[in-house]
């Protein structure tokens, strides 16, 4: 019974011309490429290259948001490093990695 079908089951293959476009493959694979450069890579190299900025600029006296979430006024800036006065006479040693985002002067007294 079985050799019965399978001559017809490779009649139809042979029959059916109907097959996948050619080069549709290539275009599949550039097409989730382009996705997940705009998507994924693009935004994530800008935010990156930003911090890279904003850490870069630091100085003496300007006021941090740490990653944690502390607020402070940085006292001192090493190559890694950075001295963060959170308090009256209360000084952290943090990495310049872990700010956050910088508060315009005068932010801490205000809150």
């Amino acid at each position: 019974m079985s050799n019965f079908l399978i001559p017809a089951a490779m009649a139809a293959d042979a029959a059916g011309g109907s097959g996948p476009i050619p080069g549709m493959d290539i275009f599949i694979i550039i097409a989730f490429a382009l996705v997940f450069y705009f998507i994924v890579w693009r935004p994530q190299s800008k935010r990156t290259k930003e911090h890279k900025e904003l850490v870069g600029g630091l100085s003496k006296g300007d006021e941090v948001v740490t990653s944690g979430g502390m607020l402070g006024k940085i006292t001192k800036v090493d190559e890694q490093f950075l001295v963060v006065e959170i308090a009256d006479n209360v000084e952290i040693k943090i990495q310049k990695g872990a700010i956050a985002s910088a508060l315009p002067k005068g932010t801490i007294k205000s809150i």
